[in-house]
């Protein structure tokens, strides 16, 4: 048996909220809208991947998602621009990625990050 994907599945009263967030800002293609359920995707690929977390580093919360990004200060100025709430401000962690954290219109918490 091998995995081939992992898909995370984001609880929403509201799926369409979702558009703005991670259509909009984060620039996923929709590929699948039934109403009830969303999906968003972008080009490329990963092995999938799936990590268990007592805390997010540098003693934040866990984050919902992780999504390494190719520029994550782009990235920021945009969610700044959007008056997006940042949860944890972008810093340079000594693992070697440079991140920040913000709120989804659901209150999930997403790690933005760029590998230094």
């Amino acid at each position: 048996m091998t995995v081939r994907r992992i898909v995370p599945n984001l609880a929403a009263a509201n799926p369409q909220a979702a558009q703005k967030f991670y259509r909009d800002f984060l620039e996923l293609d929709l590929v699948m809208d039934q109403g009830w359920i969303l999906t968003f995707a972008a080009d490329g690929s990963a092995k999938p991947q799936l990590s268990v977390a007592s805390q997010g580093g540098s003693g934040t919360e866990v984050p919902t998602l992780s999504i390494e990004v190719d520029d994550v200060d782009a990235i920021h100025n945009r969610a700044v621009s959007l008056g997006l709430e940042i949860v944890y401000a972008i810093t340079d962690e000594p693992w070697g990625v440079r991140r920040f954290y913000v709120r989804d219109p659901f209150g999930n918490v997403i790690n933005l990050l760029s590998h230094i």
